[in-house]
């Protein structure tokens, strides 16, 4: 028989002065947690001489209620197993059970004081979201995980997991991992031309945590931000949390209008965009755009949040340069993650920090959740630094440009002249608009429910929007399931 594993007990309390008998107390204990469902059946049970010990009592009133519950039926003995909760449940047992449930719905009916939580709880509440919960086609945000390079990642972690050093084991620096951050410095300063040092770089668990602490450290309840519109909700909700008030900035083919953020609230204390693709409907920012926000953020003192989150896959070309190398006043907090790239359990992130925010990034970071998993860190220092993480990032941006062409023919194929595709050559997903007056959540919901995830372009707004559309994800579904899909896409249109 398989060996069952010891488990922890729920506190037992008995009191020594009561009129009860200590082995009446303890198997009234037991069945109480039995039926309440503290311990389920087939969970091992203490022996009588380890629960005697524990408890600090003679093992004789032990010995007594074990024999009261093997002989109602509660407590089972498996060879090589010991002593268990029982596979069956006495019937009287769960009558008692079906009488407690009752009991506790009377008390839950019962009228209760006052139960105050946030309203920032209420600011964060959307609606269902049928097409978030589906694994099939065109869900967004997941890489190809079928081509990532499992055995090398499985290899380094075995490594880094049979002998961690101490440093490995005790608690780290907030900011993250040294060697770790000394590889994403160099990293980005050749492949996006970013200007930093390792000093400068915060690891988080991915650029929803990176966002979190630059809204903490930017903003205050009621601070004026610009956010894209339409523009990625996680960025929305980073800043509501702050009670900061969102101003929602037009875009256009060049990427975020300056002038009419300009006009709609000069004095903003910052601006997130995502220049280099924007989400969601995939432009990219114009130089004079990036030099006229750039200006106004010196000019005003503000700041500028660069979410960076997926500009290794740009596929007409080399990836553009970020706006952070451009920033010739340290007013660009520059934040991305591993998460599109590689998996997103992988939860690893990073922001590029001016120097004279350091410190107050760092205190922010350490009240979050004080630092990240340091497994993870290094291994991805050894992923990057022996070549792994750089053909791996070669390999999947041909292998997305094949994956976009084929999504882009099949919309052609199956819905020409209902889905039109905008933006521009590059990313892990594609907006596609729908005619006027069609509404895109009703189509999601609808595909949905055929195994398609097609996310609605409208959720991305904070105003009514000009255009509904469908924001497909690529990256994760093969050339065959991007045409099975699109058929099932179409018949919902």
């Amino acid at each position: 028989m398989k060996r069952i594993a010891a488990s922890f007990l729920p506190p037992i309390a008995l009191d020594a002065h009561s009129g009860v008998p200590m082995y009446d107390q303890l198997s009234e204990w037991f069945r109480r947690a039995i039926i309440d469902g503290q311990l389920h059946a087939g969970q091992r049970v203490p022996s009588t001489r380890q629960l005697a010990r524990e408890l600090k009592i003679s093992r004789v009133p032990v010995l007594s209620a074990y024999e009261q519950l093997f002989a109602e039926g509660y407590l089972e003995t498996f060879v090589g197993a010991g002593t268990c909760v029982a596979k069956s449940i006495p019937g009287q047992a769960l009558k008692s059970a079906a009488a407690q449930g009752r009991t506790t719905s009377r008390r839950a009916a019962a009228p209760m004081g006052p139960r105050n939580i946030s309203p920032r709880v209420e600011m964060l509440r959307t609606p269902p979201q049928t097409w978030a919960d589906t694994q099939g086609p065109f869900r967004m945000g997941v890489p190809a995980l079928d081509h990532f390079p499992l055995s090398t990642w499985s290899k380094l972690v075995n490594h880094h997991s049979r002998q961690p050093t101490t440093a490995q084991m005790i608690y780290g620096d907030p900011m993250g991992y040294l060697p770790l951050r000394e590889a994403i410095a160099r990293y980005l300063g050749t492949v996006r031309a970013v200007r930093c040092e390792a000093g400068q770089i915060l690891i988080t668990t991915g650029s929803q945590q990176g966002l979190q602490i630059c809204a903490h450290v930017l903003l205050d309840a009621g601070a004026p931000v610009w956010i894209e519109e339409p523009g990625y909700p996680g960025a929305r909700q980073a800043c509501r949390t702050l009670g900061a008030e969102l101003v929602p900035v037009p875009v256009d083919e060049e990427g975020l209008d300056v002038a009419a953020g300009i006009n709609l609230r000069a004095q903003a204390r910052a601006a997130y965009i995502t220049p280099s693709h924007q989400f969601p409907l995939g432009c990219t920012m114009s130089a004079a755009r990036r030099l006229q926000l750039l200006a106004w953020a010196s000019r005003s003192g503000a700041w500028i949040i660069e979410d960076d989150y997926d500009s290794e896959y740009r596929f007409g070309g080399r990836p553009l340069a970020s706006l952070q190398g451009m920033d010739t006043d340290d007013r660009v907090i520059y934040v991305g993650t591993f998460s599109k790239v590689m998996f997103p359990s992988v939860r690893i992130g990073y922001v590029v920090i001016p120097k004279d925010l350091v410190s107050a990034f760092a205190r922010v970071r350490d009240a979050f959740d004080t630092f990240s998993s340091m497994l993870y860190q290094v291994v991805l220092t050894d992923f990057i630094g022996e070549g792994h993480f750089a053909r791996h990032v070669k390999r999947m941006r041909a292998l997305y440009a094949e994956r976009r062409a084929a999504l882009l023919e099949a919309i052609a194929c199956y819905a020409g002249g209902k889905l039109e595709p905008i933006g521009t050559d590059a990313g892990v997903q594609l907006t596609a608009l729908l005619a006027p007056g069609v509404d895109d959540v009703a189509i999601s919901i609808a595909a949905a429910r055929l195994g398609v995830a097609a996310r609605p372009l409208s959720i991305s707004y904070l105003q009514p929007p000009p255009r509904g559309g469908l924001i497909l994800g690529y990256a994760n579904v093969s050339v065959h399931e991007i045409g099975q899909g699109m058929r099932k896409l179409a018949g919902c249109l």
